[in-house]
């Protein structure tokens, strides 16, 4: 990697610890980290944190973001709200790969309470490391931002 590429990350309060762990492993992976809280593992509603961290995404300011709450589900439906994100909810490997390689994921979904701690650093790096595929899953993806493109502004 020439450059530091930029990546957001945010979290409620239940996702805080994992959000740390993240935050060091990528750090150490050489990623420039553009932390958007929470800061502390006092409650906060998650959308307004996830929201920050996706538009990072939407706005060119970041390559790709994380986010991270307990099941992960509540991040993913907000910032799928973002146009221009296309935020996966991942639990595997396998997930992690399969959602850059066909789908061009560009923000990445954890929920801290379902995640296996020894899948973490293995989930991160196949979803930093594989690129998107394009072919046919190119024409897919390209339906999608045309729909956002005419519906979502």
């Amino acid at each position: 990697m020439s450059s530091k590429q930029k990546i957001a990350l945010a979290c409620d309060h239940r996702g805080f610890e994992l959000k740390e762990q993240v935050k060091r492993f990528l750090r150490e992976k050489n990623y420039e980290v553009m932390d958007c809280g929470s800061f502390s593992p006092q409650p906060v509603d998650y959308p307004d944190l996830i929201f920050q961290a996706a538009e990072k995404v939407a706005h060119g300011t970041c390559a790709k973001a994380i986010g991270i709450c307990h099941t992960g589900i509540g991040s993913t439906i907000a910032a799928n709200k973002v146009a221009g994100v296309r935020a996966a909810l991942v639990r595997t490997i396998e997930e992690a790969g399969l959602s850059r390689a066909h789908n061009d994921s560009n923000m990445l979904i954890l929920g801290a309470g379902f995640l296996e701690a020894s899948a973490l650093f293995p989930i991160l790096t196949t979803w930093l490391e594989t690129p998107f595929e394009g072919g046919r899953h190119e024409r897919r993806v390209e339906k999608i931002k045309s729909y956002e493109q005419k519906h979502c502004h």
